[in-house]
């Protein structure tokens, strides 16, 4: 049995070991900075450039980004990236042809609709240089839309109507040759001109429901150069880029409002060709094509002058609301009867501006 003093000493061995530094080598990682705007530009070899930089700043080559993609699943990359924010995808385009081509193909959105991931935003706009800003809906996340490419005075200084339908934003307004037709897509972050109306008008009743929306009477010019209301309609999908006539309506109106109710595109209020307001309304079926009038609509609606806003209105879980502005006064339209029920008197001065500037 050993002794004490030749029991070995664990602890003064380790204390006696000679320390040793361990030095670790590596490389500094090369981290594209994605926050950077991209300049939109027609010059393709321009932007082909820009590529390039994007990617060696990546650290990326071509064939590194052949690999990536082949090596994900395509339904993988596509599951994932209808993951994030939409303020991001303008920056897939930027990383090889395979992205931008599943960008554009509209997969990922339409993954967004069936998975349930599809998230409000709004569209503002701020300022009489046509600018318009989008956010998330608790207002917590911006992104400024690039500037609207116009350099017509008249356009940058006359009212405008917009719409929003599928990735599009729609926004219609008059330059000194004419009304035209500008477009906001949202897998791009960029704007293009037209396509122009098959009847081009202002002053009309619209609603969007999916990648189509629709476009209902209002004030179009004659041969003459005179200002005439009519009834015609026209639809556009998002996803060929077209414009379609359908059926007319019954009455013809301008300063009219729109909406979607139940499956079915409502046409409220405004005023005829005579200038006189319409309390009638009308609905249209699309699978049958037709047009059905709904006398006394707005029966109980008070019409301050003639200048008045077209009816402020809203659906909200397949419910017409609508703001009496000459009452200030809430209301909820019942289908079946064909009344509005009153809710209460809401805190909006509406009927100081009679209607205008309520949002």
């Amino acid at each position: 049995m050993p002794s004490d003093d030749q029991t070995p000493k664990i602890g003064a061995s380790l204390s006696q070991s000679k320390r040793r530094k361990i030095s670790i080598v590596g490389i500094k990682p090369n981290i594209p900075d994605l926050n950077v705007k991209p300049c939109y530009d027609s010059d393709e070899e321009e932007k082909g450039e820009m590529t390039k930089t994007f990617q060696n700043l990546a650290g990326l080559k071509f064939h590194d980004g052949c690999y990536v993609h082949h090596k994900l699943l395509y339904g993988l990359e596509v599951e994932i990236f209808a993951r994030l924010p939409c303020f991001e995808y303008w920056k897939l385009q930027f990383l090889n042809k395979k992205f931008l081509q599943l960008l554009k193909s509209g997969e990922i959105f339409r993954v967004r609709q069936e998975k349930g991931l599809v998230k409000p935003y709004v569209i503002l706009h701020s300022g009489a240089e046509s600018n318009w800003e989008m956010f998330d809906k608790d207002f917590k996340t911006l992104q400024k839309l690039p500037k609207v490419p116009s350099s017509d005075y008249c356009f940058f200084h006359s009212d405008k109507e917009t719409i929003s339908v599928g990735t599009h934003l729609i926004v219609i307004g008059r330059e000194i040759e004419g009304i035209v037709v500008f477009r906001y897509e949202l897998e791009n972050h960029k704007w293009f001109k037209g396509p122009s109306m098959i009847t081009p008008r202002v002053m009309y009743g619209s609603a969007s429901h999916g990648k189509t929306a629709f476009f209902a009477g209002g004030i179009q010019k004659d041969d003459n150069g005179n200002p005439i209301v009519v009834r015609t309609v026209e639809k556009y999908n998002a996803d060929t880029k077209i414009w379609t006539m359908i059926n007319g309506m019954h009455k013809a109106r301008k300063f009219s409002s729109g909406c979607f109710l139940r499956g079915k595109f409502y046409v409220l209020g405004c005023r005829d060709e005579n200038d006189k307001h319409l309390t009638c309304g009308e609905s249209y079926d699309e699978t049958t094509n037709s047009w059905e009038l709904i006398p006394d609509m707005l029966k109980d609606m008070t019409f301050i002058i003639p200048s008045q806003s077209p009816p402020l209105i809203a659906v909200v879980d397949d419910n017409l609301y609508m703001l009496e502005t000459s009452l200030n006064e809430l209301r909820v339209y019942d289908i079946n009867t064909n009344i509005w029920k009153k809710l209460g008197v809401v805190p909006v001065s509406a009927n100081t501006t009679f209607g205008w500037d309520c949002v």
